[in-house]
């Protein structure tokens, strides 16, 4: 501001607004009242004037800034005069000039002296400033700015008075100060340039010291990250040969595995012929024609000849799953006595031979139902099968018994392959899936006279699919 470099303070004083809320209140007067100065000194006493406003708002709102409320006041009056506002700058000018002249401030009470004869002049009252000029007090050790400012306000009274030696007495004082001053801007600069050089030079030689360390250091890095890459891409392609010959290995074991299983079960299929079965039992049934026995063989017969045909498939549909434990519970009928009593619950809505189901879903938990809850209980023996349809495209189908519940431990010991085949193969399945089939086994309480049983649930999703390849 004092080098009137009013660009350049701009931008300082731009910075510090950034700061404002964060500043102290007498840190805020400062701010405020120093940039409305520098406005004033290029002439644009509007926006000064908004600037010192919000000063005065600021250390109104502090009883103990009374000296900053007062240096503010005349800064206020001064704006006023130059904008002809006489009366607003009437105001403030005899509301400060109390306190600065109780505490004897030379430099405030030289400023209002000044303001008030100016106030005279701007007023028309050329009497009141020549009263005011005659009881001016002279003060020692004024700054250049203040004694500019009054030599121009009484440069304007001699030459109203007619007085014109002494009005250009003034103005030659004023050109000597603004000489004077612009030496010293100019000598300023010129430090300031040479400040400014000698810092860029010594900057630029540090810059250009940092920027050869750099490179040192980056290609060190360099060195570093090609060793470090190098390193990491040979670990990487290491790893996928082991990776690969060992996907390999476990395809050619996988393959291996699975043709011995075949194997096996052909091996198994071909100990006795299913055609020489099928006639043996045949013949057997033509001897026991219309005797009960017949119509057990004849289930028996049914149940194998489907069992073969299923043995290859993944998934049957509902209705040949139904239909294959419908045979078996017949077989397993007679020999669970007459208290036994066999339910199927079928939603209506549901069409049997579209839905598909993993082979063997129901038979398992039906099997296992029957061996080892049902067969050994005394009393009502309840088995029931429901199917219904979900709201969300998914079939419901729950296999319970009141047999005692599920139980680690079974009376009749078995290998619980049948479960581990079910549950492995829905595993298998829900991998290719992205809608999975949930099985739940629970204990719970059965039929009206409420008895510990078993209960196994499944949910199929109706678009599931049965085929093992990613879509």
């Amino acid at each position: 501001m004092e080098l009137r470099d009013f660009a350049l303070c701009d931008y300082y004083y731009d910075l510090a607004s950034h700061y404002y809320d964060k500043m102290h209140p007498f840190e805020k007067h400062i701010y405020l009242n120093n940039r409305g100065n520098s406005y004033y000194y290029r002439q644009d006493y509007e926006t000064a004037l908004g600037y010192f406003r919000r000063s005065l708002e600021v250390v109104n709102q502090y009883p103990d800034m009374t000296f900053e409320r007062n240096l503010t006041m005349i800064n206020l009056g001064e704006i006023f005069l130059m904008l002809d506002c006489t009366d607003s700058a009437s105001y403030y000018l005899q509301e400060c000039r109390g306190f600065f002249d109780s505490i004897h401030h030379a430099t405030a009470l030289y400023c209002i002296d000044t303001q008030l004869m100016e106030l005279a002049l701007k007023q028309g009252n050329v009497a009141l400033a020549r009263e005011r000029l005659k009881h001016a007090v002279k003060y020692d050790n004024v700054e250049p700015n203040m004694i500019h400012v009054r030599n121009r306000y009484l440069q304007r009274y001699f030459e109203k008075v007619g007085d014109y030696e002494r009005a250009y007495h003034y103005l030659e004082e004023n050109h000597h100060i603004d000489d004077s001053i612009r030496n010293e801007r100019v000598k300023m600069r010129a430090a300031e340039i040479k400040l400014k050089y000698t810092q860029d030079s010594t900057l630029m030689k540090k810059e250009i010291s940092i920027r050869e360390k750099e490179n040192q250091v980056l290609q060190l890095y360099q060195w570093l990250y090609m060793i470090v890459g190098g390193g990491f891409l040979l670990v990487a392609v290491v790893s996928v040969i082991v990776l690969y010959r060992k996907r390999l290995r476990d395809r050619e074991q996988w393959r291996m595995q699975n043709a011995i299983t075949s194997l096996r079960l052909e091996n198994v299929r071909n100990r006795i012929s299913p055609h020489f079965i099928f006639n043996v039992l045949n013949r057997e049934m033509n001897l026991h024609k219309g005797e009960e026995e017949s119509q057990n063989l004849i289930g028996l017969t049914k149940l194998i000849r489907r069992n073969l045909e299923l043995t290859d498939c993944l998934a049957v549909s509902l209705a040949d799953e139904l239909e294959f434990v419908d045979t078996y519970v017949g077989l397993e009928k007679e020999s669970l006595g007459k208290d036994f009593d066999y339910q199927l619950d079928l939603d209506c809505k549901i069409d049997l031979k579209v839905v598909k189901v993993p082979s063997m879903l129901l038979q398992i938990p039906v099997e296992n139902a029957i061996k080892h809850g049902l067969r050994l209980k005394e009393g009502k023996r309840l088995l029931r099968i429901q199917i219904r349809l979900l709201l969300d495209n998914q079939v419901e189908i729950v296999v319970s018994d009141n047999g005692g519940g599920y139980r680690k431990v079974s009376v009749n010991h078995g290998t619980g392959t049948g479960m581990k085949v079910i549950t492995q193969t829905i595993q298998l399945l829900n991998t290719y899936n992205s809608r999975p089939i949930q099985m739940k086994i629970n204990n719970v309480l059965v039929g009206e006279e409420k008895e510990m049983g078993c209960e196994v649930r499944f949910v199929i999703p109706l678009n599931y699919s049965y085929q093992l390849k990613k879509n």
